[in-house]
């Protein structure tokens, strides 16, 4: 039986990325750069600021990539204050996942700021067992660390641990962290997913996970 349910933030458990894309879209407007709606978040969605902003301005340093992401950030999080929502069904996932007594994390390459409003506004940090983010030192997604150390904090096995994504880097570093995965399709088509070969299914919420009886038993 898996023992362990790893979850992304944005796009997974909370409706964030239509706000990501507007505040993205805005921001390049600003900069005078083009902005692909269609590509950007397949792209970069799972990646840390620092890690996007730096393949658009190579030989920036560290602090002023910083200061472009924040000025990013401070866009979203104007809206995400008074209009973010969950994705429809985590809080009866999340009370069958501890009715079996599994451990729980939240994985997310978001920055603290933007995780404070989220867990202000719903409490998810108190839902969970840890939290692990890039401010732990972690690289982002597609690399598996955010997994593999949200496994060792859980003192389970990478094989015992499902992901919930809703990026393909995310299934792509779940892949590397050897986990199985299940998609959301909030974001992008199922299409974007099926090549993974750790790929449990597709859903379009979480409500959807509960149907998915491979998620709850060997």
């Amino acid at each position: 039986m898996p023992r362990a349910f790893l979850f992304d933030l944005d796009g997974t458990l909370i409706d964030s990325m239509p706000l990501h894309e507007a505040a993205w879209k805005q921001w390049h407007l600003s900069k005078g750069l083009p902005f692909d709606d269609a590509g950007f978040f397949a792209a970069t969605a799972g990646r840390t600021n620092a890690e996007i902003l730096s393949g658009l301005f190579p030989g920036h340093s560290e602090a002023a990539l910083w200061a472009l992401a924040e000025e990013k950030e401070a866009l979203y999080r104007a809206t995400a204050r008074s209009q973010l929502q969950m994705i429809h069904g985590f809080e009866p996932l999340h009370a069958r996942a501890r009715n079996l007594k599994f451990p729980l994390a939240i994985c997310t390459a978001s920055p603290l700021g933007n995780m404070q409003v989220a867990f202000e506004r719903f409490g998810l940090d108190a839902m969970v067992d840890t939290v692990l983010s890039p401010a732990d030192g972690l690289p982002g997604k597609p690399e598996p660390h955010l997994f593999l150390e949200a496994a060792r904090r859980l003192n389970m096995a990478p094989q015992d641990c499902i992901v919930f994504e809703d990026a393909p880097l995310g299934v792509e570093a779940a892949r590397r962290a050897g986990m199985r995965a299940v998609a959301l399709t909030t974001t992008l088509s199922a299409a974007h997913f099926q090549s993974f070969p750790n790929l449990i299914a597709c859903v379009p919420d979480l409500a959807a996970v509960d149907s998915l009886q491979e998620v709850f038993h060997a």
